[in-house]
Formats: C-alpha cells, sequence, structure tokens
C-alpha cells in the first residue's frame, strides 16, 4: 500500500523559533507521523527572527522565482531550506522580503499585530501550494498549526479545488491559545475577492475578528484538533461547535499512534461522504 502524504504548514517550528506549544509540537508531529510509515513535508515562513547561518539555510534556487500577486501587487516567493538531522526532517520556508524580513515575527516591538498579517498569511499559505507544486508532491492531507497557515482550507476547497494537484486534499487544522484581539486589515474581504475568491467567502470575514477567520476556516476543513493544553474560552467554543472530524487535545507520549489514526479516519470519512 502507498503510503500516506502529510504536509505539515506551521506558523512557528523549534529549533528555528522558540520553544512553544506550537513549535514544540509542528517539530515532534511531522518526525513521530514519519516513523509511524507515512511521508511528511514540512513548511514554515522564513521570519527575520531566524538565524539563517546558525541554522544552514539555504536557497532552492529551482523552487523560487516565482511572482505572487496579493492585492494587485507582485510578490517575488523565495524557498529556502533546512535540515534537523536528529528528525531526519527537512524544513522548507516560505521569504519574502516585504512580508518577512522584519526581526520580529507577528507583533511589533510594541506588542502591535502587524497591519499585514492577511497579506501574509495569503502569501504564506499560497507560496506553500505552489511549492509543493514545483516538488511534484501530492499531498492527501494538510495539517495546520497556527492562524499564519489559517487560510489554507479556504485555498483548498475554493481556489485549489479544480487542480488535479489538490482535488483530493483533505486539510485538518490545529486550534491554540493564540487568541489576538485586534482583527486583519478592514479590507481583508477585498483582498480575498481579488485573489478570486466568491461572496460565500468574503461576506463571512467583512469583520476581519479572529473569531469570523477561525469558524470560516473550520467551515472548510475536514478535521480539527486542539494543539494547547488548555484553550482560550472563544477557541473553545469554535471547537466545540464544529461539524467536521474531532480530536482533543492529545499529550505527547500518545501523539503517534493517536495522530495518524486520526488522519487515516478523516481521509476516509472525507472520501465516503464524497
Amino acid at each position: 500500500m502507498e503510503k500516506k502524504r502529510i504536509l505539515f504548514v506551521s506558523q512557528e517550528i523549534t529549533p528555528f523559533l522558540p520553544k512553544t506549544e506550537m513549535s514544540n509540537t509542528a517539530r515532534r508531529l511531522p518526525q513521530v507521523i514519519q516513523d509511524a510509515g507515512k511521508e511528511i513535508r514540512v513548511f514554515m515562513p522564513k521570519f527575520g527572527a531566524i538565524n539563517e547561518r546558525r541554522h544552514q539555510l539555504h536557497e532552492v534556487i529551482r523552487l523560487s522565482g516565482l511572482n505572487l500577486v496579493i492585492d494587485d501587487k507582485d510578490h517575488p516567493l523565495i524557498i529556502k531550506v533546512a535540515s534537523i538531522p536528529a528528525a531526519r526532517m527537512q524544513v522548507y520556508f516560505i521569504d519574502n522580503e516585504e512580508y518577512f524580513k522584519r526581526k520580529n515575527t507577528i507583533e511589533d516591538e510594541n506588542g502591535e499585530m502587524y497591519k499585514d498579517n492577511d497579506e501574509r498569511s495569503m502569501f504564506f499559505c499560497r507560496g506553500v501550494l505552489e511549492t509543493v507544486k514545483k516538488l511534484g508532491w501530492k499531498p492527501d492531507m494538510i495539517h495546520c498549526h497556527g492562524w499564519m497557515a489559517s487560510l489554507m482550507p479556504l485555498y483548498i476547497k475554493k481556489m485549489y479545488n479544480k487542480d488535479p494537484h489538490f482535488s483530493d486534499t483533505k486539510v485538518v487544522v490545529s486550534l491554540y491559545d493564540t487568541i489576538f484581539e485586534n482583527g486583519w486589515d478592514t479590507r481583508f474581504n477585498e483582498k480575498l475577492s481579488f485573489d478570486g475568491f466568491d461572496a460565500e467567502i468574503t461576506e463571512n470575514v467583512k469583520d476581519a475578528s479572529y473569531l469570523n477567520i477561525l469558524n470560516t476556516a473550520i467551515k472548510y476543513a475536514d478535521g480539527v484538533t486542539v494543539g494547547s493544553e488548555n484553550l482560550d474560552s472563544v477557541t473553545q467554543e469554535v471547537f466545540d461547535s464544529a461539524n467536521c472530524v474531532k480530536l482533543a487535545y492529545v499529550s505527547e507520549e500518545n501523539q503517534a499512534r493517536v495522530f495518524s489514526e486520526f488522519f487515516d479516519k478523516v481521509i476516509e470519512e472525507a472520501v465516503a461522504a464524497e
């Protein structure tokens, strides 16, 4: 039987960024899923806070060079890669000077969310999908960690659904205790519209609040999991009301077996429902 292919897309991964619940899970889970017999690929943004020399990042010329149009502006896509030898795992990085060169990740030095986080998320998700196509690697499932990857279900189900490379791809979203108070740019829905999304999507995020963005992502996901041991009440409510296949928080020692079985269940149930 052919190995299932799982694409992990995360906002942060250790050791490239400091240890958090998300960065630890996004580092550990691909490894244990690979050890459980599945094929994996791993992507994250190349934030300016990542030390390229220390982690030996290098550009993959054959994958770079594409321009992505976000809000009617061209943005060059640069792909870099680094290895985690202990995990026998490579991590691909989505880079762009305008979106990711700044030294902080999602907030400025005053703790304020960057005003273009919506565009950064759009660029990141599209960059991952275009790069996976160039790799010639067709994922059975995409597992998303962090709101930087939260638009992935929308792109897979509404924009790339007719692309043979992704027409059968399922999407799982992991929820973390990472709520943000201020919404994304007030023109976010217009930017999505320019990208080709229809009113079914854009009306849902006319108010680009954390809750609306998350609810819209989960609406188009095939599965949802809990990544934080303790969720905030807003995110917990989103999880409880989700209509897709759900998995509550799983302790580290049980993740290999439970997640491998969960991924299989999501794929099987999604195929059966088609």
